[in-house]
C-alpha cells in the first residue's frame, strides 16, 4: 500500500525528465567543444603553415629623418613579398611607415634598410610580412 509520505521507487518508471536534460546538456557541451577545437586548429594551421615569409627586427637605428632596420626575413624559396615596418616618435605619433620587398630564391634575408621619417623617431615596429 502507497501512502502519500512514501514516493514511487525510483527508476522504476524510467527516467526522469532531469536526467534527459542532463544527457542533451552533455551532448551539446561535446559538440561545442569538439566544434571549438576543429576551428582553433583551421585557424592555427592556415596561419602557421601558410605564412610564407616573416621577418624579425633584429636592431635600429635612428637620426633626426631616418631609421635604419636590421631586418631577418624567412620565407620559402622564390617566394616573394613585403614586410610594412612604422616608426613612432617619443609622444608615441607614427612619423613614418613603409613597405619592403623581398623577392628571389633565398630563404634568408639579412638586410638592413632605411625606413624616412617626418621627424625624429624613437621605435621601429614590424606590423607584419605578406606573400604575394
Amino acid at each position: 500500500m502507497t501512502t502519500a509520505s512514501t514516493g514511487l521507487p525510483e527508476g522504476r518508471y524510467g527516467r526522469s525528465s532531469d536526467a534527459r536534460a542532463d544527457r542533451r546538456l552533455k551532448l551539446a557541451a561535446v559538440v561545442l567543444g569538439t566544434l571549438l577545437v576543429a576551428v582553433v586548429g583551421y585557424f592555427g594551421y592556415h596561419y602557421v603553415g601558410q605564412n610564407k615569409i616573416s621577418a624579425e627586427v633584429i636592431e635600429y637605428d635612428f637620426s633626426e629623418k631616418a631609421v635604419k632596420v636590421h631586418l631577418e626575413v624567412r620565407k620559402d624559396s622564390g617566394a616573394s613579398g613585403y614586410c610594412t615596418i612604422r616608426s613612432q616618435s617619443e609622444d608615441g605619433s607614427e612619423v613614418g611607415r613603409g613597405d619592403f620587398r623581398f623577392d628571389g630564391d633565398a630563404t634568408r634575408i639579412d638586410k638592413v634598410v632605411t625606413l624616412r621619417t617626418r621627424a625624429e623617431g624613437t621605435t621601429a615596429e614590424l606590423l607584419g610580412c605578406h606573400a604575394d
